[in-house]
């Protein structure tokens, strides 16, 4: 090898392997998928050796590619950190700060979080990305998410705020005149229920408890859907039961269109927590994310759980 690859090389290239693809690698380095490839053949060039497998749908790393990317992730992330280290003695926090989370959480923080954030610290540019998946936070070079609490990883460190939430399961009068009203979760089997289609194709199960008593229940019914304010008017049209955050079925509640059942084993739940690894320098503008959500908490509209993505 008788000249070292750069540094953005090497970025370039951890780039790829985490997207699995030459275009939404180009898509966040600001760069043409072109260009992109241009830069991995030279670098393949200079350290004599092959790193990417490529074919016209995807790309992957070869041996000597994964135990480079392997050594590069954490040497790249030390960097990062040393130079977010730097910032500390600016005059305030600057950079990115990229945060993952759900479509329905911006546009929570739309509301007051995110306008207050910008106008006080204008050196600081946020990159909310919405994911209807968990995803590892760490390895696709996020700086922190905003999850429900019990779907963060015990390794991460956890700012709650925001409040409680709740799921509650509703059905239409003349569906309860008709069918009857269930008493306790395992009278769903007898019942029409609109299930909810997860973004991995799962169905999602629905999750009841009272008095430390949990119950998971696989239910059944003829209708399908893959978005919970659709079930909820689903249900309003008398086609079964639903399932969902509270939020969604408010409007029809007061309108009389839907009612609630099972109330007693549709508890509140640990709401919205914000989170990151706490091995990792925190950057500036996340300390300063983070003491802006604690300032406003209490100002903070009621948490609605995703639409898409119950217990997300």
């Amino acid at each position: 090898m008788n000249e070292k690859p750069t540094l953005n090389d090497l970025a370039a290239f951890t780039a790829i392997i985490a997207h699995r693809s030459f275009r939404k690698a180009a898509e966040e380095l600001g760069l043409s998928p072109s260009t992109l490839s241009h830069m991995m053949r030279g670098l393949e060039a200079r350290m004599g050796v092959r790193l990417l497998n490529r074919t016209t749908r995807s790309v992957s790393p070869t041996e000597a590619g994964e135990r480079l990317v392997a050594r590069l992730g954490p040497a790249l992330r030390e960097l990062d950190a040393a130079l977010e280290a730097v910032d500390d003695f600016r005059g305030g926090p600057s950079g990115t700060i990229r945060i993952n989370t759900s479509s329905i959480v911006i546009r929570r923080l739309l509301e007051k979080a995110v306008p207050t954030f910008l106008a006080r610290y204008p050196d600081v540019a946020l990159d909310l990305v919405s994911d209807g998946r968990l995803i590892d936070i760490v390895a696709d070079g996020f700086d922190a998410g905003i999850r429900l609490r019990e779907s963060v990883p015990q390794d991460m460190i956890a700012i709650a705020f925001g409040g409680p939430a709740r799921f509650i399961t509703v059905a239409s009068p003349d569906y309860i005149a008709t069918r009857g009203e269930p008493l306790v979760p395992q009278d769903l089997s007898g019942h029409d229920c609109i299930r909810l289609r997860m973004p991995s194709g799962k169905l999602y199960r629905w999750e009841f408890e009272r008095r430390g008593e949990e119950i998971v229940v696989d239910v059944s019914g003829p209708l399908t859907l893959d978005d919970t304010e659709l079930m909820a008017k689903a249900a309003a049209s008398g086609l079964g039961i639903a399932y969902v955050p509270q939020h969604v079925a408010e409007d029809y509640i007061r309108q009389g269109r839907l009612v609630a059942v099972l109330s007693d084993w549709c508890p509140e739940i640990d709401g919205l927590c914000l989170y990151y690894p706490g091995h990792r320098h925190v950057p500036a503008g996340l300390r300063a994310f983070i003491d802006l959500l604690k300032e406003i908490d209490g100002k903070l509209s009621p948490y609605r759980p995703d639409a898409n993505n119950p217990r997300r």
